[in-house]
């Protein structure tokens, strides 16, 4: 099942809604991998259709298209993103429309060998230039990064409770929240470059060149780059997606982050870079870990089926798919879990040497 319906009633939906702009193709539906879209090949093309189940960004339907359009747009000009085809409005059938982008043939990243193309795709996306602020739109350009990620992490946050997870683990993310709100009182803040929000490897395919290429965008924004090379690296990342199921060394990951920095080249904010990659890796761990109490109890619910906004219902995928996502979720808010990834932080932190002058905080 998905948000919009069965896979029948989808074909017919999507058939009739691509043939309203030109566009006919025999249509394949594709393994239901992700709580955020149905996938269908349009055979003999190159090209798959995305369809909505839902907008991650709380957008209406007609939004969350032209969102998502920027975000391949813009992304895809760095060489390591899938170009945007075609933007197929919503219909009755189709509540939600759908995206038709490049089919990237490839494979699914294997850890650790994969991470240096990992990295190097990540970098190339952050070295783009950054618009004018007028340029920006529609992606979210928060005024201040650091606040923008409190709001939203504290949003998150009110589900702890709901989610009825382990006092201890509640304990570890409330402190990290602390942390970050204490950052976020100092004046530096972290450059803001295009970024996807969403780099955990199991959104990447390795292609014939071993060229990673980022296959799902849906949340760029104009934030703190850090924030993707963590959510690539981090163990909630890495063991999240079956495909590309890795646990990596505190040495991996440091290399990895070496590696980041050097990618970087001359731009007028590598130096600074270094110092907030550590504190956006706690960051985007608070924020995933925030995002698993919430999807525990929103997972629960009915689906919207309204075309519109946000919608975590179990309801909206294969019954496999959300085995396989409760059973992570359950693993990360466990104890155990959420001890072993917080005390990597400072681990990570002494392997960098991160700058403690206050100089190297700024842009």
């Amino acid at each position: 099942m998905t948000a919009n319906g069965n896979t029948s009633d989808l074909l017919v939906g999507l058939r009739t809604a691509l043939s309203a702009v030109g566009v006919v193709a025999e249509l394949e539906p594709m393994a239901d991998t992700g709580l955020a879209h149905a996938h269908f090949r349009l055979k003999g093309t190159g090209l798959i259709a995305r369809v909505p189940k839902q907008s991650q960004m709380q957008l209406g339907a007609e939004q969350n298209l032209a969102y998502q359009a920027s975000c391949y747009v813009r992304t895809s000009r760095s060489g390591h993103a899938p170009r945007l085809a075609q933007v197929v409005p919503p219909t009755t059938a189709l509540p939600r429309g759908a995206l038709v982008v490049e089919e990237i043939s490839g494979r699914a990243p294997q850890l650790p060998e994969d991470l240096d193309a990992i990295v190097d795709a990540l970098a190339a996306i952050h070295r783009l230039d950054v618009p004018v602020a007028q340029a920006r739109t529609p992606l979210l350009d928060p005024l201040d990064p650091l606040d923008d990620l409190l709001s939203e992490i504290s949003a998150q946050a009110e589900y702890l409770a709901p989610a009825d997870i382990a006092p201890e683990t509640e304990s570890v993310i409330r402190g990290g929240i602390a942390q970050l709100r204490a950052l976020a009182r100092d004046e530096a803040r972290p450059a803001k470059r295009l970024m996807s929000f969403d780099a955990h490897p199991g959104n990447f395919l390795l292609d014939a060149h071993g060229r990673a290429i980022l296959v799902d965008l849906e949340k760029c924004r104009y934030s703190a780059p850090q924030l993707d090379l963590a959510h690539a690296t981090l163990y909630t990342s890495t063991t999240w997606d079956v495909a590309s199921q890795a646990v990596l060394s505190t040495d991996e990951v440091g290399s990895a982050h070496v590696r980041w920095l050097d990618r970087l080249g001359d731009t007028d904010w590598a130096d600074a870079a270094a110092y907030w990659l550590v504190p956006m890796r706690r960051a985007m761990w608070l924020w995933s870990m925030t995002w698993c109490a919430k999807w525990r109890v929103l997972s629960g619910g009915s689906a919207r089926g309204d075309g519109a906004g946000e919608d975590w219902s179990a309801e909206g995928s294969e019954a496999g798919l959300i085995d396989h996502v409760r059973g992570r979720v359950d693993h990360y808010l466990a104890p155990e879990t959420a001890t072993m990834v917080e005390s990597e932080f400072e681990t990570l932190s002494q392997m960098l040497s991160v700058c403690e002058d206050r100089d190297s905080r700024h842009v």
